[in-house]
């Protein structure tokens, strides 16, 4: 499946051919075979650097760095350094949702508007001229299982989302929403949108009552011990945030550049969370939260959401003209789901193969061969993986 990840100017990712990992266990301590690949890539500077890490429903099988975290400085990756996952966000935030489903709080058909009566009066666009643009009324309102898989009919981002996408509160964030038209008829269409999602983080707040972000750190974040995980990073952690990358105006080598899509300083407190693209993380973080969706739900002994619901959000949702699909939050195809970010950070919980294949890197576009270090990657971990299943 082809989505556009967040950022408007995002690369565009094929889920299904993805990196998977690498390793640095003692268990699997030869891993010459998996790391000259990688080396290969950064010697030619497609490639900055990366963490890739594999694991299985019971832990982690191995992780690997290769690279730099800071090209110019030549501080190298290490397996703490933090990403901007951005679109990965998505995944982690319908989650949360689905935490409200299992516990009857809120009904995927409902309407969004039964919760943020702003949505009582959406209309859609009918024609769109030169000079001319015609509205008319929604066949029906929009649902919360509508948001939560692109199918609403919102565009991607509001016109007061700009410079970046981390300046409005979430609740005038949604409202700037509900005075826009919408782009198709709620249901007819795929339409990825960061809107969607980040209506379904404001959401959480009217149920909950809490801060979205509050909710998300409280119910699965400190749970699954995503400690790392953060919207704002501290001092401590910008000094292992991995640089960001992009190809120069030859194409042939990668030049540093910025998140765009985000306020400087990162650790600015004045910015504010982003359900749709906002969260930093790291490999093992992201394993665990993976590895609680493989498991349908669980992590460490407690149960996180009901089987339904990991298998709701993991299936299909999206019309049949799109090849693979996307179910509630989540990108998801034959054997697997899972989800990219702006600047390539990637996660695949291969339901097929029992692993979960992260990869961590910070480029916003790879030049050149990018799409073979794609193929590269998911071919050595499944070498070497996918065996033991």
């Amino acid at each position: 499946m082809l989505v556009e990840l967040c950022g408007l100017a995002a690369p565009i990712v094929t889920f299904g051919t993805i990196l998977a990992g690498m390793t640095l266990s003692s268990e699997h301590a030869n891993n010459e075979d998996m790391r000259s690949p990688l080396q290969s890539f950064v010697d030619r500077h497609v490639l900055a650097g990366a963490v890739l890490l594999v694991a299985d429903k019971d832990g982690v099988l191995g992780v690997e760095t290769v690279g730099y975290e800071d090209v110019n400085s030549g501080k190298p990756m290490a397996p703490n350094t933090l990403f901007w996952i951005a679109s990965q966000t998505k995944s982690v935030t319908a989650t949360a949702f689905m935490i409200l489903v299992d516990q009857g709080e809120v009904s995927l058909d409902d309407p969004v508007e039964k919760y943020l009566s702003e949505f009582c009066e959406l209309w859609v666009i009918s024609q769109r001229g030169e000079n001319l643009m015609t509205l008319k009324k929604p066949k029906h309102p929009v649902t919360v299982r509508e948001i939560l898989s692109h199918t609403a009919g919102f565009p991607f981002a509001s016109a007061l989302e700009q410079p970046t996408l981390d300046m409005l509160p979430l609740r005038v964030a949604v409202k700037s929403y509900a005075i826009s038209p919408l782009v198709n008829e709620p249901g007819t269409a795929y339409l990825y949108s960061n809107e969607g999602i980040n209506i379904a983080g404001r959401i959480i707040e009217i149920v909950t009552g809490c801060k979205y972000e509050d909710f998300l750190s409280n119910q699965l974040l400190k749970p699954l011990g995503m400690d790392a995980t953060t919207f704002i990073p501290g001092k401590e952690q910008e000094s292992r945030l991995a640089r960001s990358y992009k190809p120069n105006s030859s194409n042939d080598r990668i030049e540093e550049s910025i998140i765009s899509q985000l306020k400087y300083p990162l650790t600015d407190p004045v910015r504010q969370p982003v359900p749709a693209g906002g969260l930093f993380s790291t490999a093992e973080d992201i394993s665990k939260f993976c590895r609680m969706i493989l498991n349908e739900g669980q992590f460490n002994g407690r149960r996180y959401l009901s089987r339904e619901a990991v298998e709701m959000m993991t299936r299909k949702q999206t019309p049949n003209s799109i090849p693979d699909g996307y179910g509630l939050g989540w990108a998801v195809g034959d054997g697997w789901c899972g989800h990219g970010g702006a600047h390539f950070t990637n996660m695949m919980v291969d339901k097929a193969k029992g692993l979960v294949k992260i990869l961590m890197v910070q480029h916003a576009g790879f030049p050149g061969d990018g799409g073979e270090c794609w193929n590269v990657f998911i071919q050595h971990a499944d070498q070497r993986y996918g065996k033991q299943n």
